[in-house]
């Protein structure tokens, strides 16, 4: 039982990596089938659509890299040469990449169709981060966080954080008058003593006011 759980396991591993073969060169219309019961030589049949002689040659080569890339022993490809109809025999699976019109005439999904293996298409691929990237990626965080540090203002001698911005402010700038000369100017006129008005005016009333000597006359 458990070296059938294993073959199983084996099998899909096989399947998915040759459908991703497929899907990163954009093949068409790609069907899995289940051929257990119908040969003994290969149990799935997977049928793909090439557009061109150029696509199902780079369908078959990806395919050939992903398997290997699986650890697979390397396919063996056949109709390369023309590209109209390209084999790539995976031992446990066998895959048909054909162009339309081949595909349409021969029709494969009435021989081997019976039993369509639902497969999930398009999915995630787990990403593996090379030895450099990651390098890369530690020296990209250390020199942000460099950056951060110098950037950061530095603590003065009682414990508070200082600021060039605050510095400058404090320093005086030429032509600009200091915000507090209005205030100057407005007690120096404040402490300058006058003498009220009605005082003034009473001491010059006074004098006014004040009688004569009259200095007799010589006869």
């Amino acid at each position: 039982m458990t070296t059938e759980s294993a073959a199983k396991r084996n099998t899909q591993k096989l399947q998915r990596a040759i459908v991703d073969g497929l899907e990163d060169v954009k093949a068409q219309d790609i069907q899995v089938f289940d051929t257990e019961h119908l040969s003994s030589l290969f149990e799935r049949v997977i049928v793909a659509s090439g557009t061109s002689n150029r696509q199902t040659k780079a369908l078959a080569s990806s395919v050939r890299d992903a398997v290997r890339e699986a650890g697979f022993p390397k396919p063996r490809i056949e109709g390369e040469a023309n590209g109209e109809w390209i084999i790539v025999d995976c031992s446990q699976a066998v895959v048909h990449i054909m162009q339309p019109t081949f595909r349409s005439y021969y029709h494969l999904e009435e021989l081997w169709g019976e039993k369509p293996v639902r497969l999930k298409f398009g999915a995630s691929k787990p990403v593996v981060e090379s030895p450099a990237a990651k390098k890369l990626a530690a020296a990209k965080t250390a020199a942000k966080q460099s950056a951060a540090t110098r950037g950061a203002p530095k603590k003065t001698a009682t414990g508070k954080a200082g600021s060039r911005g605050t510095t400058a402010a404090r320093a005086p700038v030429k032509g600009t008058p200091r915000p507090d000369a209005g205030k100057i100017k407005t007690v120096v006129v404040s402490t300058t003593r006058k003498a009220p008005a009605a005082k003034r005016g009473g001491a010059a009333a006074k004098k006014t006011s004040a009688p004569r000597k009259s200095t007799p006359r010589k006869a």
